[in-house]
């Protein structure tokens, strides 16, 4: 397994933000970037397993993924 750092965000959020509203379940910080780490095969196993836990029908959206630093 490699350690993938995966970059996202929620453009629910972030359009709310932007209309002057808040998201009724989210916190505003999902407007910005949030980067996670995770353990995976490959970069498509990383997306899944982030997928997964965030999905795009909720509004997030993968901006990248790449080796985390302890693996580059």
């Amino acid at each position: 397994m490699i350690s993938f750092e995966v970059a996202l965000y929620n453009k629910e959020v972030r359009r709310l933000i932007e209309e002057g509203d808040r998201h009724r379940h989210l916190t505003d910080d999902w407007a910005e970037t949030h980067y996670i780490v995770v353990s995976a095969r490959d970069e498509d196993d990383a997306r899944n397993k982030i997928g997964a836990k965030y999905p795009e029908h909720n509004g997030f959206v993968i901006e990248q993924v790449v080796p985390a630093d302890d693996d580059r």
